[in-house]
């Protein structure tokens, strides 16, 4: 199974966690915010480590485009 899934009518179709309506975006927010994996999963019992490790992994996989600069 899939842990980052897009779903039309869940969230706005953005990913989220497989089974939950947790989006990959909040996720990323709470580290930003200084929260710590174990404050995430406190804060969201119903996912598990390896959900937050497959947000990451998915946010990494997103952002990784090369930069166009103008000439």
């Amino acid at each position: 199974m899939e842990r980052i899934v897009t779903v039309e009518g869940v969230r706005a179709g953005r990913p989220t966690i497989a089974g939950t309506r947790i989006t990959v975006a909040e996720v990323l927010e709470m580290f930003g915010a200084g929260m710590t994996e174990a404050d995430i999963l406190e804060s969201f019992p119903q996912i598990t480590p390896d959900d937050v490790r497959a947000a990451l992994a998915y946010a990494a996989r997103e952002f990784d485009h090369p930069v166009v600069t103008a000439k």
